[in-house]
């Protein structure tokens, strides 16, 4: 059932008149016409509308000129869903029906709003979420992607998109006459596609993730004169938990990513084992929480903006973004993680994204629909994976280069695994080659077995890979940032003195790189625990080790006596739940 109509009285909840008087401070009142827009699909919406006198109709509209009607709403209800925090263009036409009298509260208010009341905060908060997961459902108010629904480049695109909870429908020209019209028209050469046609009407050929997010305005323009207190780079669970605590503590935070919010936990498909939740949570549910959480209290988002390097060699520490922009920040947390492995198979890379995935999201788990498949990797992720996607695989191949998965895997999955009948475990196996189509989707799998040396090829289509990780450090290089052998990020003690930017005097803070003022956590870091909920804890480690440095410019007392202090006030905050 649609979220709209299952959980609708929390989606759409009326203010009292005396409640809407405690809102008043944070807004101004404004007056509308009769047909007058107070929202319009694709510009950036003025923040959330209270209506105090008058009704207003939000119809639903996409680039092809499709509309829908959503709701009327009328005095005490409010207009606005999650994006309305940090000034995101509206996904809805919101039309006044008659004369409206409304109370507008900006973004940096409504964040205001949601610490300074905090009850009716909790109600109107979990409105807004609600209704951007009915916006998703619908595909409503997004860009509207065209071309073959297998497409490489279509699954690209959606995955992006979902990734970042953004709304959009994916048309296919062969089913939809609509698009098969704009297809002919706009995009004759095949190559062309997937089209992406936009809410305010740009039509982008085949785009990539960058230039798709800037026609959308995901990526907001800052004053690049600002100098931020903490730049976080990476938005996987160290990443939005160090925004939390940093942000809600009060300093001015900015986070980038290069794809989306999640990190690798982001695509797990179920999450069993952290601490609270009993029955289980996806990835991208846990992560999109802590996700709106940090915008609450004011954190920028900045998604998808790669780094290409940081300049540490000043203060304020200088971070170059991929399109050249650069941002300022008197501190950087490298929250960055790290990517799965690419297995030694000579073609590989030719089959990424056309049956070779790192990922297992609904998207992917669609395509395998029926068919075997091969999934590589003995730990957690590939686990989950497994478990995800035995409810649409015919079959699956789990291959498994050492002896057994006991040793990386957590015994509940273990035993998940052993009693679905459709799941069958190779130890000591191997990919060995992959066979294509003349189109260059994947075909063929050949495995062998490393103890006797027997080799295994079935027709397979889809090939999962889970075989560990390797850091997201590049950006890194010449920063002066010490690596270990693996080129994850030496922390604390583990920081090699010699090269200690302050002349290796002085004790590093537990999570502290070897540059002063810069700190390391989750994946990324050297000797970290591979867990979300180990990520989360370090999070909030730097979040207490951020003010330090701050409050001391930089600069620590070198005396015992405040080393001793700061090292009791890391061990304590270190002292969370933290498994997957």
């Amino acid at each position: 059932m649609p979220t709209i109509d299952s959980r609708r009285e929390q989606m759409f909840p009326k203010l009292a008149p005396h409640e809407i008087d405690r809102l008043r401070r944070f807004g101004a009142v404004r007056n509308y016409r009769a047909g007058e827009a107070l929202f319009v699909t694709g510009e950036v919406a003025p923040g959330m509308c209270v209506l105090i006198k008058g009704s207003v109709r939000v119809v639903r509209r996409d680039p092809l000129g499709h509309c829908a009607p959503i709701v009327e709403q009328g005095p005490g209800e409010f207009v606005a869903e999650v994006g309305q925090l940090s000034g995101q263009p509206a996904f809805v036409d919101v039309h006044a029906i008659d004369d409206v009298q409304a109370l507008l509260i900006p973004p940096e208010n409504l964040r205001a709003l949601m610490i300074g009341e905090p009850e009716l905060g909790e109600r109107i908060m979990q409105a807004l979420i609600l209704r951007r997961i009915a916006l998703v459902e619908a595909g409503a108010g997004g860009p509207v992607l065209i071309g073959p629904e297998s497409s490489p480049d279509v699954v690209r695109l959606q995955g992006f998109l979902a990734r970042n909870a953004y709304p959009h429908q994916v048309l296919d020209p062969a089913k939809d006459p609509d698009a098969a019209k704009l297809v002919q028209q706009y995009a004759p050469n095949p190559a062309d596609l997937p089209l992406a046609v936009c809410p305010k009407g740009t039509i982008l050929k085949n785009p990539s993730e960058a230039e798709l997010a800037r026609a959308l305005g995901m990526v907001p323009i800052d004053d690049e004169s600002r100098t931020y207190d903490v730049a976080v780079v990476g938005a996987g669970p160290a990443g939005l938990s160090t925004a939390v605590y940093a942000a809600s503590e009060g300093l001015s935070v900015v986070v980038f990513d290069a794809r989306a919010f999640g990190g690798q936990a982001g695509a797990s498909a179920r999450i069993e084992n952290y601490l609270g939740f009993p029955a289980g949570i996806s990835g991208q549910a846990l992560t999109g929480r802590a996700y709106v959480q940090a915008q609450k209290f004011g954190a920028r988002m900045v998604i998808p903006a790669g780094i290409s390097r940081l300049d540490s060699r000043e203060s304020p520490f200088t971070l170059h973004l991929e399109d050249r922009r650069c941002v300022r920040a008197s501190t950087v947390v490298v929250a960055s993680g790290a990517r799965y492995r690419r297995l030694n198979v000579p073609n590989l890379p030719s089959f990424e994204g056309r049956g070779v995935w790192y990922w297992a999201s609904p998207i992917e788990a669609r395509l395998c629909r029926g068919e075997e498949i091969v999934l590589v990797g003995g730990g957690n992720s590939a686990g989950q994976a497994a478990v995800f996607l035995r409810n649409f695989a015919k079959k699956i191949w789990m291959l498994v280069r050492g002896p057994s998965i006991t040793e990386s895997m957590s015994r509940y999955l273990i035993d998940r695994i052993a009693n679905l009948d459709n799941i069958e475990v190779l130890t000591h196996t191997e990919v060995v080659a992959l066979y294509g189509s003349r189109e260059g989707q994947l075909e063929r799998v050949r495995w062998r077995n490393s103890s006797t040396g027997e080799e295994t090829e079935k027709p397979i289509r889809h090939l999962f890979l889970f075989i560990g990780a390797e850091p997201a450090t590049a950006w890194l290089k010449g920063a002066g940032i010490a690596l270990d052998s693996k080129n994850f990020v030496l922390t604390g003690w583990d920081t090699p003195s010699t090269i200690r930017s302050k002349g290796g005097v002085g004790r590093p803070l537990l999570l502290e790189t070897s540059v002063d003022g810069v700190f390391a956590a989750g994946d990324v870091r050297s000797g970290s625990v591979k867990r979300v909920g180990a990520a989360i804890g370090e999070g909030a480690v730097v979040g207490a080790e951020l003010h330090i440095a701050l409050a001391n410019g930089q600069v620590r007392d070198k005396s015992e006596q405040r080393a001793s202090q700061d090292s009791r006030e890391t061990e304590n905050a270190l002292a969370v739940p933290s498994q997957q």
